[in-house]
């Protein structure tokens, strides 16, 4: 229906029930003019006089009683449609818990602020959890979604598109034989024995974050287990074994007893949006869509920043 048409019949029928043009104008924010115009142009479309109008009192003709009769019931339920749409549109509303690993960087941080002017009845909170159970939150209802490192193989869970990939740095101590070198091959790490994540994160999870293998089929010697980022800083810098970080993840923990250098000859790290399957509400697949948006706009060519060793 046209627009002009819909203001037709929305100025008809207010005029019906008040039988005022001064009222009718006042209710619909309108001129008296501008509501004289709109009555003449209805009438005018179906070819014959809706009202009679003296200066004593205005009523309906016979064929504008009619009218009114048979098109208000139809006016009022195409108005409860579109309400109902409405309604259904602000189901984005209420608080969505976003669960994140280490720390949220400034654009994840720029996404949160962007789905919430998008959604106003939408507060985002999100939640950190733990490296070393980064789908127990989600599975047991404590957020709604989480953004996580990939690859995710969990049943009842649902990954949506890879985002954010960056470059591996390996985090040694300062004082490491490896510190001072420009990049370290992963067929080197067969020498040094690297921090493990601790359960119940999924074994090939733990194992893709922290590999026990070179690409040759080296073995890789095992350090300590640890369930934080923290805590594998802290065994890092105690000299008990190496971990291999994301170069953006590195540059959030720059510290002066840890050197992150150059990872080469392994696939890029990157981060997802799982949430579980029997829970995707409407808050969740609009975040979901969020995210999906943001990741088409990301420049596939962009260089990534940090290629040398951090240093404290």
């Amino acid at each position: 229906m046209p627009e002009l048409e819909a203001r037709e019949l929305e100025c008809f029928l207010v005029l019906g029930e008040e039988l005022h043009f001064g009222r009718t104008a006042e209710r619909l924010y309108l001129s008296q003019s501008r509501v004289s115009q709109l009555l003449r142009s209805l009438e005018s479309r179906i070819g014959a006089r809706l009202v009679e109008r003296t200066s004593r009192r205005v009523r309906l003709t016979p064929l504008g009683a009619s009218l009114r009769d048979e098109l208000a019931p139809a006016y009022t339920a195409l108005l409860d449609v579109v309400e109902a749409a409405r309604a259904r549109a602000r189901g984005v509303d209420g608080v969505l818990r976003i669960g994140f690993v280490g720390s949220l960087d400034e654009d994840l941080t720029g996404l949160v602020r962007a789905f919430e002017r998008d959604h106003p009845g939408c507060e985002v909170r999100t939640v950190e959890v733990p490296l070393a159970d980064p789908f127990g939150q989600i599975r047991d209802g404590d957020v709604d979604a989480a953004i996580v490192l990939a690859p995710v193989r969990e049943p009842g869970l649902v990954p949506g598109p890879a985002f954010s990939e960056a470059p591996l740095s390996l985090a040694v101590p300062a004082r490491h034989p490896l510190a001072d070198r420009p990049s370290v091959p992963a067929e080197e790490l067969a020498g040094h024995p690297l921090i493990r994540i601790a359960g119940p994160a999924p074994r090939y999870w733990r194992d893709v974050q922290s590999p026990t293998a070179t690409p040759g089929g080296r073995a890789i010697p095992s350090g300590p287990a640890a369930g934080t980022i923290q805590e594998a800083l802290a065994m890092v810098a105690a000299g008990r074994g190496a971990m291999p970080l994301c170069v953006p993840t590195a540059r959030r923990h720059v510290r002066g007893d840890v050197v992150f250098v150059p990872l080469t000859g392994l696939p890029d790290s990157a981060l997802t949006l799982v949430w579980h399957r029997d829970r995707a509400t409407a808050r969740v697949r609009a975040f979901a869509r969020a995210v999906a948006g943001a990741v088409q706009h990301e420049a596939p060519d962009a260089p990534v920043q940090g290629a040398g060793a951090v240093r404290g």
